[in-house]
């Protein structure tokens, strides 16, 4: 009997510590479980979290204002006596007068601003352009009352030259190039291309004769090339020539129109004919802002654009090769520059 009692005992004692076990391990599978939907749930808290400060980082790179500047430091000096340098650099478009248009605008309603130095490195580009840039700077001139010095750099010429007249003194590197006072236009004639490579034969319906003079679908007659000299060459250059003289105050009109022939000059000459005030380098260029708005130790700097994830993209989506009817436009059309035509 208490052999069978004993086995009993012991059978009931190995269910029991069976049992334990699998609750032991069944706990521990629970636990396991809770543990790893912690551990998941932080991961997709993370994850959110990530993704909420990546849209805010994109949002906040993609939404700087056009007109939001950082200011970088050209020479330290008293901050009260800013002078603000701004670039007008290669081709002069349509694009980088709005962008100095921006820049004038902070510089006149900083106080502490006392005069600007415009930098010039162009061959010049659109009549437009150049035109738009120039008056920006009289009408700075005129409302703040502040001196504008021109500081040229490598080529300031055709309308590098005319931004620089705009300004109150030109100041010009020894090594720079300037002038080439004048205007050019230039079209590519299809003609054949189109006709006897391609077999392709335009048609153009116009309400008068001259409605597609110049075309660049035929070689222009004597008769067109007069007509584009008359009503689009000849008065952008005169109002290039009267611009020089009247930036020039020592150069009279009939003399400004004799150094007009689209005659590049080096810095040395260009002195010499009047056309720029001196030779130096920026530091020169400075003195001289200095000493017209009777400051010294001049805080000079330029602005700079914080960096635009949205501009980013637009300049690299704008390296991708496109040609649709708007470039076939731009192509066929004339257009008018005062640019230097090395270029």
């Amino acid at each position: 009997m208490d052999s069978e009692q004993n086995n009993t005992d012991f059978e009931t004692d190995f269910v029991l510590h069976r049992g334990n076990r699998a609750n032991v391990r069944e706990k521990k599978r629970t636990g396991w479980k809770i543990f790893i939907v912690i551990v998941i749930g932080l991961c997709m808290l993370a994850a959110g979290a990530l993704f909420v400060i990546l849209i805010g980082t994109i949002a906040m790179f993609t939404s700087v204002p056009r007109d939001s500047f950082t200011e970088e430091v050209i020479r330290s000096g008293t901050r009260r006596n800013k002078i603000v340098l701004i670039d007008v650099q290669g081709i002069i478009n349509q694009q980088q007068a709005q962008d100095f248009y921006q820049q004038l605008k902070r510089a006149q309603e900083d106080d502490y601003v006392k005069g600007l130095i415009i930098r010039v490195n162009s061959p010049g580009g659109t009549v437009s352009g150049s035109d738009q840039i120039y008056n920006e700077i009289l009408k700075y001139r005129e409302d703040a009352n502040k001196p504008v010095v021109a500081f040229m750099q490598g080529v300031a010429a055709s309308g590098g030259y005319y931004v620089s007249v705009g300004c109150d003194k030109i100041i010009a590197e020894p090594t720079t190039i300037t002038g080439s006072v004048g205007v050019i236009m230039g079209y590519l004639v299809l003609e054949q291309l189109l006709e006897e490579k391609l077999g392709i034969q335009p048609v153009i319906s116009k309400s008068g004769m001259k409605k597609d003079w110049p075309s660049s679908f035929r070689i222009p007659t004597d008769e067109e090339k007069q007509y584009v000299q008359d009503k689009l060459i000849k008065p952008a250059y005169e109002r290039f020539v009267g611009i020089v003289a009247k930036g020039r105050e020592s150069l009279s009109l009939e003399e400004a129109r004799v150094l007009s022939d689209g005659s590049v000059y080096g810095a040395k000459e260009a002195v010499d004919e009047k056309l720029i005030d001196g030779i130096g380098y920026l530091d020169e260029a400075i003195e001289e802002v200095m000493a017209l708005a009777e400051i010294k130790n001049a805080h000079v700097i330029e602005y700079e654009r914080p960096f635009s994830f949205l501009s980013f993209l637009r300049s690299q989506g704008g390296n991708i090769l496109q040609f649709d009817r708007e470039t076939l436009y731009e192509l066929s059309t004339p257009e008018l520059l005062y640019l230097w035509s090395l270029y």
